[in-house]
């Protein structure tokens, strides 16, 4: 029988809560992935955002470029093909991206948290990707809430502690490979930095993560899946007790390769002030705390951007 990652419908949360807590738990410590369905996400959300998206990464690159917005480390607007890389890696990844972060009523609570910047070509957009952000955010939400009772917390421990996070929706577009004998692929492997990331597309082939065995397996779901994973921030502040998985996108074969791919991550943080220490309920015996140290989310944040090539070690 061919390993799957599992899904979970989230609906259950709220009729047959234990039962879903122990699953999703179990999904996680094993994979560090788990695809929700049952979330609630119009395809008509999502199916707008692709279409906004395609219409902004067909555009010329010297009018992408405008909307690269130096120092901040890619944190808002334009990214372009091949800049970032996975930590490690000498090869940047085959790929190009926005970012879409939080729309704030008032003055920002912190100065990580920039405005956000938008195409004037492609009308639309704003309103298409910032609809998606918001139901991502909501869905990141209730799955928190479920891995809050799972680690032994009050549902709503997470709630004052992303309410102001700097979360970001990334549109990504793998353009066509033009030479396949490259050394570098869709996207390196790599964890994820943040508390958990929430994955629009997974049902295009490419996705990948590693077994415990060394060995890796594509993560395939039905339509209207979304895969949410572990990140490292969440991984630190259980003791490994929810691992961070790595993964990558790799590039296809045959005629395969000639197509584009996109897709639409949603990286979930803590508010840049929350200090990452180790729960109490994660840490025993067995399981001596690895972290010691405690450090604040957006210092943290900071050191892995410079780690993958989005910022540079004096902040430009």
């Amino acid at each position: 029988m061919t390993q799957q990652v599992p899904t979970l419908d989230i609906r259950r949360f709220a009729t047959d809560k234990d039962n879903f807590v122990a699953e999703i738990g179990k999904a996680y410590t094993e994979f560090g992935f788990c695809g929700i369905s049952g979330h609630g996400i119009s395809d008509d959300v999502v199916a707008e955002t692709y279409t906004a998206i395609k219409q902004f990464f067909a555009l010329p690159n010297e009018v992408k470029a405008k909307y690269h917005l130096p120092g901040q480390g890619g944190a808002r607007g334009y990214t372009g093909f091949g800049v970032e890389k996975a930590k490690d890696s000498k090869h940047p990844d085959l790929k190009e991206f926005w970012h879409v972060g939080r729309e704030l009523d008032g003055p920002a609570p912190h100065p990580s948290l920039y405005p956000n910047v938008w195409p004037t070509e492609v009308p639309g957009f704003k309103e298409a990707t910032y609809r998606l952000y918001s139901e991502l955010e909501k869905l990141g939400n209730r799955v928190l809430e479920a891995l809050a009772l799972f680690l032994g917390q009050p549902q709503q421990y997470f709630a004052d502690k992303v309410n102001f996070g700097n979360s970001i929706l990334r549109p990504i577009h793998y353009p066509p490979i033009q030479d396949t004998s490259t050394q570098s692929i869709r996207a390196g492997q790599h964890e994820d930095i943040n508390l958990i990331t929430l994955l629009v597309g997974s049902n295009e082939a490419g996705l990948e993560i590693l077994r415990r065995d060394g060995s890796w397996l594509p993560v395939t779901t039905i339509e209207g899946t979304i895969v949410v994973n572990i990140g490292d921030m969440l991984q630190r502040l259980t003791n490994h007790v929810l691992p961070s998985t790595t993964h990558r996108v790799v590039n296809p074969a045959g005629m395969a390769a000639g197509e584009p791919r996109y897709s639409i991550p949603f990286f979930m943080h803590p508010n840049p002030d929350f200090v990452i220490e180790t729960l109490p309920s994660c840490i025993s015996d067995e399981r001596p705390n690895r972290y010691p140290e405690p450090i604040n989310s957006n210092d943290y944040l900071m050191q892995r951007l410079e780690e993958i090539g989005l910022l540079k070690k004096n902040g430009k």
